[in-house]
C-alpha cells in the first residue's frame, strides 16, 4: 500500500488520488486529531500556499478538516514554505500546513506539515496521521475560501529584517527570479527594503506559470537577464522558496555547493567557528570537499534530502549544511529551517563584508564535471538487487578509479531513477552515464 507521506510531505497530481479537496479535508481532520497539544484553549492552525491555482482550494479543504476538530484556522495566503514554518514557530501554532509541490509543475500540488515550533513531522508522527486518515477518510462539506491575514506576511518580513541586521544593499543592482511562486511578494519586499535595486523576473504568479522555465530549476532566463541588465548578480528561488541559487555578474551559475563553500570560508575568515565542519549530501560535487579541505573545513556526508541534513546538523551540533540544489540550512541560527530568502541575505552579507564581486568569492569552488540523467521507470526495486545494473556500475567505477564516482537513487516524488556520474573528463563520464541510464531503462523502464 503506497504511503501517504513521501520524502517531503504529501505530493501528487491535483484532483487525483489523495489530492482531491474531499480527501484533503479528511487529511486536515487527521492532522487535527493527531497533532493537537494537551493544553487549555482552542487549538490553532496556520495555512498558506504557493503560486498554484489549486492552492487556495486545497488550503480551504485543510481548513474544513481542522475546523471539524475544533481548531481556529488562519491563512498567510501566498508565502514560502520556510516563511510559513517560521511563522508557525514564532506565533506558536499547533499545526502549520503549506500547500505546495515545491519545484514541480503547476498541475501538481502537495501538503507540507509542521507541528508545534515549526518542526517537520517525525516519521512516527506521519505514520499516526496516515493511520488516522485511513481510519476515517470521509470527506467534509466544503466552506468558502479563507480570508488572508496580511499581518502574517508582515511578521515574516520583520523576522527577515531582524536577520539582516545592519546589512545595507544600496547601490546593488540584482535580478530576482521567484519562480512565480511563494516568494513572489515577500522576497522583493525585503531586498528592496534593504536598498537594492531589484529587477523582478517571474514574480507574478497567475496560477499556471509556477516553475515554468524559471526559478532555481530553470536558471537560463535569469542568467540572460543579469547579462542584459548589467546587474551585479541574480538570485533564483524555487516554487516554494526553500531553495536559493545565485548568478554572478558574468551570468555564471553559482549553485548550492558553491554557496556552501562561500559561506563556510566566510565563517572561517571571521574566526568565530567553534567546529569548522559542514553537512553536505552524497549529491555534492567532490569539488566542494576539495575547496573546503584546502582551508581546513571538514564535511559530514549524509543521504539526499534536507531532512537528513537537519538530522546531522542537530546530531553533530553544527551550524551550516545544505544541498547542491540550493537548499541551505543554518542550524540553530534559523531554527533549522532551510529558507532561500534567508540564504540570500547571508550570501549578500558576505559580499558586502568582503567588498567583493560574487565571482571572486565563488572562485574557490571548482567542480569536477558531473552528469545527471533522469530515467523513467515503471518500478522501484532496490537497485543493488538488479544484477545487470550492479555489474554496469562496477565496470564504470573500475574505469573511473579514485578520480570519480557513480551514484544511483530514485526520485522521492516521481517515477524516475537518477543516474549521476562524476569525474575529470566530461566526455568520458557523459558516455558512461548514458550507458548506465540505458541499462536501467532496459531493466526497469
Amino acid at each position: 500500500m503506497e504511503r501517504l507521506f513521501g520524502t517531503d510531505g504529501v505530493r501528487g497530481r491535483y484532483g487525483e488520488g489523495w489530492l482531491t479537496a474531499a480527501r484533503v479535508s479528511a487529511l486536515g481532520r487527521a492532522l487535527g486529531r493527531v497533532l493537537a497539544r494537551p493544553k487549555a484553549g482552542t487549538p490553532r492552525a496556520l495555512v498558506g500556499h504557493d503560486g498554484r491555482r489549486s492552492g487556495p482550494v486545497l488550503e480551504a479543504a485543510l481548513r474544513d478538516g481542522l475546523v471539524a476538530e475544533g481548531y481556529t484556522v488562519e491563512s498567510a495566503g501566498l508565502i514560502t514554505t520556510p516563511g510559513l514554518a517560521t511563522l508557525g514557530r514564532l506565533e506558536d501554532f499547533d499545526v502549520t500546513a503549506m500547500v505546495s509541490a515545491s519545484h514541480n509543475p503547476a498541475e501538481d500540488n502537495g501538503i507540507k506539515v509542521f507541528g508545534a515550533g515549526g518542526e517537520k513531522l517525525a516519521d512516527e508522527e506521519e505514520e499516526r496521521v496516515e493511520a488516522a486518515w485511513r481510519a476515517a477518510s470521509e470527506p467534509l462539506p466544503s466552506g468558502p475560501a479563507l480570508e488572508v491575514d496580511p499581518a502574517h506576511e508582515n511578521r515574516y518580513l520583520a523576522h527577515l529584517l531582524a536577520a539582516a541586521g545592519a546589512l545595507k544593499l544600496d547601490g546593488l543592482a540584482l535580478v530576482l527570479d521567484c519562480a512565480n511562486g511563494g516568494g513572489s511578494r515577500v522576497t522583493p519586499r525585503i531586498l528592496g527594503r534593504l536598498g537594492a535595486h531589484v529587477v523582478p523576473l517571474a514574480c507574478a504568479p497567475d496560477g499556471d506559470n509556477i516553475n515554468q522555465d524559471c526559478g532555481s530549476t530553470h536558471p537560463q532566463a535569469l542568467q540572460e537577464a543579469v547579462r542584459l541588465h548589467g546587474a551585479d548578480l541574480g538570485i533564483a528561488l524555487d516554487g516554494d522558496g526553500d531553495r536559493c541559487l545565485f548568478v554572478d555578474e558574468h551570468g555564471a551559475l553559482v549553485n548550492g555547493d558553491a554557496l556552501l563553500v562561500l559561506l563556510a570560508r566566510e565563517r572561517l575568515a571571521r574566526g568565530a567557528w567553534r567546529d569548522p565542519r559542514i553537512v553536505a549530501t552524497v549529491m555534492s560535487n567532490r569539488g566542494l570537499h576539495r575547496a573546503l579541505r584546502e582551508v581546513g573545513v571538514g564535511v559530514v556526508t549524509v543521504g539526499v534530502g534536507d531532512r537528513r541534513v537537519v538530522e546531522a546538523l542537530k546530531r553533530e551540533a553544527l551550524e551550516l549544511g545544505g544541498e547542491q540544489s540550493g537548499h541551505i540550512v543554518f542550524g540553530a541560527e534559523n531554527a533549522w529551517i532551510g529558507d532561500g530568502t534567508f540564504t540570500a541575505l547571508r550570501v549578500l552579507a558576505a559580499l558586502r563584508a568582503r567588498r567583493a564581486k560574487l565571482s571572486e568569492l565563488a572562485a574557490p569552488y571548482r567542480p569536477l564535471p558531473q552528469i545527471l540523467i533522469n530515467v523513467p521507470v515503471e518500478q522501484k526495486p532496490d537497485l543493488a538487487g538488479v544484477p545487470a545494473v550492479v555489474a554496469e556500475v562496477r565496470r564504470i567505477e573500475r574505469e573511473l578509479g579514485d578520480d570519480g564516482r557513480v551514484l544511483l537513487r530514485y526520485s522521492g516524488t516521481e517515477p524516475l531513477a537518477r543516474v549521476m556520474v562524476e569525474g575529470p573528463d566530461e566526455h568520458h563520464i557523459r558516455s558512461r552515464a548514458q550507458e548506465l541510464a540505458s541499462c536501467i531503462a532496459r531493466e526497469l523502464g
